[in-house]
């Protein structure tokens, strides 16, 4: 057995003085209803507004890089029911770290009795054996996330030595006020795209966002397969800039269907805004993201919304707030080293 196979031993479940508490292995896709029914027990608590399905963790774990489900997951279960369940994996930034991701989720009625910081110490012993097997001149820090809402979930990595590394807004604009018409400079236009301008646009966003904290091998081609599996993909709703040939500049627009249905709104998606270094502060974004907003108000969507890192170098969230979008909650980052 090669170290990168090793796994540090499971729990003890005996430890806790729980009865029918045992903890697991990942065995196969038929643990991906169990991890969904983990997910929607957890959201109502978490204040979650997004939605999830079996579909879905089956499309994204399909997908998985530099994690192999059965080494890199753990479960908890009471009487063979799982109630909780994380996983690991890595990634190097383009420049920077080797970060080690984790994640834990625990359905609340059993939040608070040491069953999820087990899970997270287990996550952390496997990432440092795989550190070990996968040796690198970079630093190495692990990395988790969390809003502002998952009170046990701040708490249990605030115990465990993590500190926030950084903060990030979920923004919503409403589309009842109203939205300025902003020019574009002479030579660049948008145009209509399709399905088979999806590479050149990743390629595209891919450079544009080099220069964003903690970016690592996003807007690739193996991403693009996954994208295009999604029921959200859509280029013929994304607002792309063009300078002569050069695309200079995105929105990749969406709207989640489902989504809206479980919440009872209208929201479209003003996401993945990048302009290319040669071409910033010339208005571009500024024009691209009320263009958006135009189209999705003519769809009959009476919000837009998107993500923003607070300490984003471009002025980011400047822009947004001008535009008009206000914070809605409130994302952190955590990070320790490993």
């Amino acid at each position: 057995m090669s170290t990168q196979n090793a796994n540090p031993p499971l729990p003890s479940s005996e430890a806790f003085g729980i009865a029918g508490l045992s903890f697991r292995m990942f065995r196969d896709e038929s643990d991906y209803p169990l991890m969904n029914d983990v997910v929607q027990k957890s959201k109502v608590a978490d204040q979650d507004e997004w939605t999830t399905s079996v579909e879905d963790i089956t499309r994204d774990y399909r997908h998985l890089r530099n994690c192999d489900p059965k080494k890199d997951m753990i479960f908890a279960e009471i009487d063979g029911v799982p109630i909780g369940y994380g996983r690991t994996w890595w990634d190097d930034e383009r420049k920077g770290d080797r970060i080690f991701s984790l994640f834990t989720n625990m359905v609340p009625d059993w939040r608070g009795k040491g069953i999820r910081r087990a899970q997270l110490d287990w996550l952390e012993a496997r990432a440092r054996i795989v550190a070990a097997a996968n040796p690198t001149e970079r630093g190495m820090q692990f990395q988790i996330w969390a809003s502002e809402f998952e009170t046990d979930a701040n708490r249990l990595y605030a115990d465990a030595g993590y500190e926030i590394a950084r903060w990030e807004y979920e923004m919503i604009r409403s589309l009842d006020q109203p939205i300025e018409d902003v020019a574009l400079p002479a030579n660049i236009e948008i145009r209509p795209v399709t399905d088979a301008d999806a590479p050149r646009i990743f390629e595209a966003a891919y450079e544009a966002f080099a220069d964003h904290w903690g970016e690592t091998e996003w807007f690739t081609p193996k991403d693009l397969d996954e994208w295009r599996e999604r029921p959200t993909y859509d280029p013929s709703i994304w607002k792309i800039a063009f300078d002569g040939d050069e695309i200079v500049g995105t929105v990749m627009n969406y709207v989640h269907k489902k989504e809206n249905e479980e919440y009872g709104r209208q929201r479209g998606y003003t996401e993945s805004i990048c302009v290319r270094r040669a071409w910033r502060g010339l208005g571009i974004a500024k024009a691209l993201i009320t263009e958006s907003m135009k189209m999705h108000k003519a769809m009959g969507m009476t919000e837009t919304c998107h993500g923003v890192d607070t300490q984003n170098p471009t002025g980011a969230l400047q822009l947004y707030e001008g535009l008009g979008y206000e914070p809605k909650r409130t994302f952190y980052t955590y990070r320790k080293a490993l």
